[in-house]
């Protein structure tokens, strides 16, 4: 018997963590626009008709609309995706067009442009701060204590006493960044280095599959190397140490994040595992109901990914916009409106695509295709 949260708790928890997430991501934008000089008309959270609103002393539009998925800042001048100074732009007065996106300089506009998803890793950082201040962090050693029967370990040659020390290339220092390490890549043969005795062994195996069940029903395909560490310690976290901390379980949680994605580009994970909004709404249910500080960690989980996903260079996301910058800081000129015009359409068309194949997996997960043929 699974322990469902409601659909109403579901929602809620969704519309918190979309809606307190998106407004961070685009108040980094709005914020070092104000600070370059660039007038916001609009700050929204969501999309659609508007919900509520007002517009304060400088002429911003600060609303809520019905459609919770994302939101935006509009810049005076922004009149297209490209950001390209159009006819409309040119015939503006000069004390008008000195406050649009568009008159900044090119490292001014990347500024604007990287705030949102670099607000995103902050909000996130902080978050993961709180915690080992309060809680302190793993210190936990890589070394087995007990070897299961069949396993990948054993299966390698691994011994209790041995000390892990690479996993595919990958150095491991702790016991933890071995954990995160095996458990996202199942089924994969890699080389893993451990030592015996001041000598280092290479041994080459694949990875066991270990299929666990929450609470809540859903199944993970989780990697299993066979290696139990006895040895779990905990030390405390002081303020002046937490930033490094929090920064590099951060860096393991991008790392993970470009594991995923990569074994899906490569086709050695399913793109049936990609989840979208429906999934998100589903765990940030589950989440919720786990408590308080869970459901906080899980908002700085999606905190990086929503960072990480709008730095890639595909257009219409912050990533794209990056890349054309990097392209015009290289030629010393803007690419041309036509092939901007091309890859923004291009860019919203993938996003498009991407956008459905997630729904259609979450449509799936959920039974519902099952349901209707019977």
């Amino acid at each position: 018997m699974t322990d469902n949260p409601g659909i109403l708790l579901t929602l809620l928890a969704f519309l918190i963590v979309i809606g307190v997430l998106v407004f961070v991501h685009e108040m980094g934008h709005y914020l070092v626009g104000r600070w370059c000089g660039v007038k916001a008309e609009t700050f929204s959270i969501g999309f659609g008709k508007e919900i509520a609103g007002w517009t304060d002393k400088r002429g911003t539009r600060w609303k809520v609309c019905m459609l919770p998925l994302g939101g935006y800042v509009q810049f005076a001048g922004d009149m297209d995706p490209s950001g390209m100074k159009s006819k409309e732009w040119l015939s503006l007065p000069a004390a008008e067009r000195n406050q649009t996106f568009q008159s900044k300089s090119l490292w001014q506009r990347a500024a604007i442009v990287i705030a949102g998803p670099a607000i995103n890793f902050i909000f996130a950082i902080l978050i993961i701060m709180g915690f080992v201040i309060a809680y302190g962090t793993s210190a936990a050693l890589p070394i087995a204590q007990q070897i299961s029967e069949n396993s990948t370990a054993a299966a390698i040659g691994m011994q209790p006493g041995d000390r892990v020390i690479s996993v595919a290339g990958e150095k491991i220092d702790l016991f933890e960044d071995l954990q995160q390490k095996i458990i996202m890549i199942p089924d994969q043969n890699v080389e893993i280095v451990y030592e015996r005795d001041g000598q280092l062994i290479a041994g080459q195996g694949k990875i066991g599959v270990n299929i666990m069940k929450d609470r809540f029903g859903n199944e993970y395909r989780l990697g299993l190397l066979g290696m139990s560490s006895s040895q779990v310690e905990w030390r405390e976290v002081s303020p002046i140490e937490a930033p490094v901390v929090a920064v590099e379980k951060t860096a393991a949680i991008v790392d993970q994040i470009t594991t995923t994605l990569g074994q899906v580009i490569t086709g050695k994970r399913s793109i049936k595992e990609l989840g979208g909004p429906l999934k998100i709404a589903q765990v940030s249910g589950e989440q919720f109901k786990m408590g308080l500080e869970t459901f906080v960690l899980f908002v700085a989980l999606i905190s990086i990914n929503l960072g990480f996903i709008n730095l890639l260079p595909i257009p219409m996301l912050d990533g794209g916009h990056l890349m054309f910058y990097a392209i015009e800081a290289v030629r010393r000129k803007p690419a041309s409106p036509k092939v901007q015009e091309w890859a923004f359409k291009s860019g919203f068309a993938l996003v498009m695509v991407f956008m459905l194949v997630v729904t259609f997996n979450d449509l799936s997960s959920f039974g519902l295709f099952r349901a209707l043929s019977g």
